[in-house]
């Protein structure tokens, strides 16, 4: 699976918030989905011991939500951390691991942000415009916007605002249990990604999609370590 979209990861700071702003302009906020048969977890996770770092993908049948395939791809930090433009650092690992899937995914969903960003261009958009393909941002946390608390019961929803535009959804996903923070990616409306993130997480606060990646990258680091 290759990106339709291509352009430099070796950027200053300055120059990737530049091209955070100018591919922001090609979000899709609408539904322009075809049937989703299979829909795509992606996680990073890096080892506290070196620059080493481990990427994977596991894509679920959407249906059953067993999974169908997985890759990983060990790599290397080659951007550094920078609130904001977390996506230069781990899009490149995960751009390989893309590579070597043998299951086409209709959706992928990211463990972080969409357009609940600053500048309105997270990883799951970044990712989403790459590859031309819906994508939706499911955080665990926020990181920008206000809100109030959805009401406690699962499919419970609130608006997540930034100076006055909603940039998101705060989703109950299971009764009693935090809310996630959902945001368009790509090629979505903020309802479609609410209605398919409740679909991934029948059972866990988190979406079937990101509990196994993330699954997966922590086995594969922790192996690495032990090494």
């Amino acid at each position: 699976m290759e990106p339709v979209l291509k352009h430099s990861w070796n950027l200053s700071e300055m120059d990737a918030v530049k091209l955070q702003q100018e591919l922001s302009l090609k979000i899709v906020k609408e539904d322009q989905l075809t049937k989703i048969n299979h829909v795509a977890g992606v996680d990073v996770a890096y080892s506290e011991h070196s620059d080493k770092l481990i990427a994977a993908i596991v894509i679920l049948d959407a249906s059953s939500l067993h999974i169908i395939e997985s890759v990983v791809v060990e790599d290397t930090v080659h951007f550094p951390y920078i609130p904001g433009l977390f996506s230069f650092r781990e899009i490149p690992p995960l751009l390989k691991a893309f590579k070597q899937i043998k299951t086409l995914p209709q959706l992928i969903v990211c463990d972080g942000q969409g357009m609940a960003h600053p500048r309105r261009f997270g990883l799951a958009s970044h990712l989403g415009v790459l590859f031309d393909i819906p994508t939706i941002g499911c955080g665990k946390t926020k990181l920008l916007g206000e809100f109030r608390d959805p009401e406690l019961k699962r499919g419970s929803s609130s608006p997540l605002v930034d100076h006055g535009e909603v940039i998101g959804a705060v989703l109950r996903t299971q009764d009693n249990v935090k809310p996630i923070f959902v945001s368009i990616g790509h090629r979505i409306s903020l309802a479609t990604a609410c209605e398919r993130i409740l679909k991934l997480s029948p059972k866990y606060r988190l979406p079937e999609t990101t509990r196994q990646a993330d699954q997966l990258v922590n086995k594969v680091l922790a192996d690495l370590q032990r090494e």
